[in-house]
């Protein structure tokens, strides 16, 4: 069988993963399929290391994978980091001061680069219900001690996409600003994302852009769709990535990526 894609590679929350965070048989067994016929799978996520192994390591998964939207390639057989991008800190702290300029006092939270990095979380920052560990701070200064992946912001009033385009028109030359779930937009060095951590990934297996077959649910997969070969949009997935998708699947919760490697794997011709 020849499968047309040498590269499928998916997002975590929303797509991989069903609204109880584990990953259906169906879908399991789609990839194995898959990998079996000699495609490569890439996990490609907002998460940072520390918040994706243990999912990584429920797959019993030792490839590559790309967390931190771009900022850290993982070696998850070898539990090991190939590339870590920090944030300027400096740069960071100048652009939240131009944010709250804007739209007033916000709540924040970051996340600490390297394997064990902690999730700090400010005064009046909302955590999502869930198993991931998160280290609150008293001290405001805490969150500038150590280098940062990301830094996340809150707004009491405006909502993800209000605050995403405002936090973008105040600082979008600074830094890069991304709405990557339900509460959770996020500051990332300028000119990262999933995209150019995607193609690092890709590029250490000797693969690329029109290899790749990609899946996800929010606008941060926007890049990631720009860069590969076909991108297919989840059906619960933010209307600003449906826009851009080559295929629209079916949900998280439905087998989404299943349906369609299915399919591909039934119409492949036979070596």
């Amino acid at each position: 069988m020849t499968f047309p894609y040498k590269l499928v590679a998916t997002d975590l929350d929303g797509t991989l993963l069903r609204d109880d965070h584990t990953v259906s048989g169906r879908t399991r067994e789609a990839l194995a399929a898959v990998t079996a016929a000699g495609a490569a799978h890439i996990v490609v996520t907002g998460r940072a290391v520390p918040w994706t192994r243990h999912i990584l390591d429920d797959l019993s998964y030792e490839g590559l994978a790309v967390c931190g939207q771009g900022a850290q390639v993982y070696d998850a057989g070898e539990h090991r980091l190939l590339t870590s991008l920090t944030l300027d800190r400096q740069l960071a702290g100048l652009a939240l001061s131009k944010i709250e300029a804007e739209v007033g006092p916000l709540a924040l939270a970051a996340s600490r680069d390297g394997l064990e990095g902690e999730v700090l979380v400010g005064p009046g920052y909302r955590v999502q219900e869930g198993p991931l560990p998160a280290l609150y701070m008293n001290d405001p200064a805490e969150m500038w001690s150590a280098p940062l992946n990301k830094v996340y912001i809150q707004h009491p009033e405006l909502d993800d996409d209000a605050l995403a385009h405002a936090a973008r028109q105040a600082v979008g030359s600074l830094v890069n600003v991304v709405m990557a779930g339900p509460g959770v937009v996020e500051i990332l060095p300028l000119g990262l994302s999933k995209a150019t951590g995607l193609s690092l990934a890709a590029r250490r297996l000797g693969l690329k852009a029109a290899d790749t077959l990609a899946f996800g649910d929010m606008p941060n997969d926007i890049p990631m769709f720009g860069w590969a070969q076909h991108g297919v949009a989840m059906a619960n997935a933010h209307d600003d990535l449906k826009a851009v998708a080559h295929e629209i699947t079916a949900s998280n919760e439905h087998d989404g990526i299943a349906v369609v490697l299915e399919e591909l794997l039934r119409t492949a011709p036979r070596a």
